[in-house]
This record gives C-alpha cells, structure tokens and sequence, in this order.
C-alpha cells in the first residue's frame, strides 16, 4: 500500500521533528491534539502538521500511524489505536516506534492486528531529525518493507531480518550503552564533586580519557530535561535483560539515577528552552547541591 497520509502519536520532541521531514517530503502529517500540553501544539504548528478531531478520524485519514511517545504510556495507547481501528473498519499500517522491551512489543501485536490493523516494530535509533540528518529507523516483522517507504521520504529505514521484537531489540542494546553511561557518569561526576575531588578527577580525564571527557561535556547538559522521560525506557531495558536471564539490577540503578535528576528544577526544563549557558560543570555542581539538600538517594 502507498504511503500518503501519516500520523503522530505524539509529536513531542522526536514526532514532531519526524513529522516535519515527512511534511518536507510532500506526505500529509496529521495528528490528534485534543487534550495536549500548549507545549504540544506549539511543536506540531512550527512542524505543519494538520490537527485532527479525534482517534477515529485520525485512523481513519491515515495510510500510517507513527507512535512515537514515553514507553510507560504504550500499552494504553495501543488499546486505544486499537479500539479506533475498530471502530472505523481501517487496515492502516500501525509502527510501534518506542523504546520497548521485545516482549511487549510482542504483546502489542495482536492488540492491533486483532482490530483489523497491521504491525511493524520499529525503533529509532539517534536525535530528532535536522537538515543533513536522520536517525535510524530499524524496522522488523512482517510489514517491515511497507515501511521502508519512508526511505523515499527524507528518513532512514533499515530493515532487520526477523520476527516481531527484532527492531525493538536492537534500541535496548543501544539505549543501555548510551543512556546507560549517561547516568553512569553522571552519579560519578556528583559523587567527585561531593567528595571535594571534582578537579583532579578532570585532570585525570584529561590525561587518560580525553574523548570520554568531551563527550561528557557535550551531553551531561542534555540530560535533566529528557531524564523524566527516560525513566520508563530504562525500566524496559531491565525487563528485556531479565527476560533473557540476566541481572536487572543495572538499569534499576539507571532508572532511579533518571528519576531523581528528572525531580530536581533541572528536570522541569525542556529540551529546546533549558539554559544553553549552563555548563557541564555547573550542571553537575547543581545536581549535587540537590543530593546534599535531601532530594537523591534513598
């Protein structure tokens, strides 16, 4: 089936970007903005993309639906997709694009294939899309070629062999190493500056790390605002672990890392409003003034 009209769910900071290249490559973008932030709406206008009433319009205008929002809110969006599915009688191809455990995005299969839908897990890999830039969009299963559609339309797809789980797979062995080292350096950052040792310990990277150090500076400023968001991610790469038999009590300790950087006032910001001026190393002498004031630990 031609791809011509796509839908959002939800056009936050990657959809919405997602969203805008599609519209660059002359495909019509909708989405559902009922009862969205301000936050929301303001991205999909700077995006182009058209607002629509409700779930059931929106399946019913859409050749493809693109659900892209925070992991712990899938199950229920699924459910929902599903119903609307349903109720308008559409076979539209629905890509279950977050960063999900295999397994549930097994489980997410049959919600939307057993309404009359089609399925295909696929997991982004990268930042938002910006001119000369896209990320990886890994998709798998048995609609995965559909898909690949997208490659005409300013994004890059890459098709896996395999069943169901396979795209989803491949984000949480990513995510763990970057977002995992992410927390990582962060709690060895806060915990040198606690302890007085923040200077040495960067002259001790400067010596033996260097690239390490660079990369630090470029993204523990990055951090607090998508934190809150990562939470849940974090506890999906703990399950697809402990389903293949492994410990889950690495990304239990990333997530709380997460949980606590998002409770603090550097968690409030946005990603396009945090302040820009801030350093690494005032990012880092902030999150630790929260541990001394009683916000982290237990």
């Amino acid at each position: 089936m031609d791809i011509n009209t796509v839908a959002i769910l939800s056009p936050g900071d990657m959809g919405h970007a997602v969203g805008q290249r599609l519209r660059e490559n002359e495909l019509d973008v909708i989405a559902c903005l009922s009862g969205r932030s301000e936050r929301t709406r303001a991205l999909s206008e700077k995006a182009g993309i058209r607002d629509v009433e409700n779930m059931e319009e929106l399946v019913a205008q859409s050749d493809l639906i693109m659900s892209m929002t925070v992991s712990a809110a899938v199950p229920s969006l699924c459910r929902e997709v599903a119903d609307a599915i349903k109720s308008t009688g559409s076979d539209t191809l629905f890509a279950e694009c977050n960063a999900i455990a295999p397994q549930l995005t097994r489980e997410m299969e049959p919600v939307i294939t057993g309404s009359g839908g089609r399925f295909v897990d696929v997991s982004i890999i990268g930042g938002p899309p910006r001119p000369d830039y896209s990320p990886h969009f890994y998709a798998s299963g048995e609609q995965a070629a559909e898909f690949e559609q997208l490659n005409d339309f300013g994004l890059t797809v890459i098709r896996l062999d395999g069943e169901v789980g396979q795209a989803s797979g491949i984000k949480m062995c990513y995510a763990a190493m970057t977002k995992g080292s992410w927390a990582l350096y962060s709690e060895l950052l806060m915990a040198a500056e606690l302890m007085g040792l923040t200077e040495p310990l960067l002259e001790e990277f400067r010596s033996g790390q260097s690239s390490v150090l660079q990369r630090m500076e470029r993204t523990i400023p990055t951090v607090p605002p998508r934190s809150r968001r990562w939470v849940s991610e974090m506890e999906e790469i703990r399950d697809t672990f402990a389903h293949l038999g492994m410990t889950p009590h690495l990304f239990e300790g990333v997530a709380e890392m997460y949980r606590f950087i998002g409770s603090t006032p550097l968690g409030e910001e946005f990603p396009e409003s945090r302040d820009r001026e801030r350093t690494f190393t005032e990012t880092i002498r902030l999150l630790s003034q929260y541990v001394q004031d009683g916000q982290g630990g237990r």
